[in-house]
């Protein structure tokens, strides 16, 4: 009885936990700028310097960027994965006869 239940709930979860994911990227760009404008505004008050606030906000633009990046090269795994099942392989024979003709 209960693995029944808990068949019926998986399909319901996964689509929460792949939206959770895909918000999780933009909530990360939010905090890794939010970080680097803490960090220039720490380098700021520790130095005196008004322009080191800028060398935090570079460090939060380049963070958010590298989490971009990350979530590409994740995403371009998972296409190259399921571009390997053979339920998809039709799109390449169709490719080829098209070659072929």
């Amino acid at each position: 009885m209960d693995n029944k239940k808990e068949e019926e709930q998986a399909p319901r979860i996964k689509p929460i936990i792949e939206a959770a994911d895909s918000l999780s990227l933009g909530i990360s760009i939010v905090v890794a700028i939010v970080m680097g404008i803490g960090i220039g505004l720490l380098l700021k008050s520790m130095t005196g310097v008004a322009w080191t606030l800028w060398i935090g906000v570079f460090i939060g633009i380049a963070a958010a960027i590298l989490n971009i990046f990350k979530a590409y090269k994740k995403q371009q795994e998972m296409y190259n994965e399921l571009a390997k099942e053979p339920r998809y392989a039709i799109k390449k024979q169709l490719d080829d006869e098209e070659d072929d003709d």
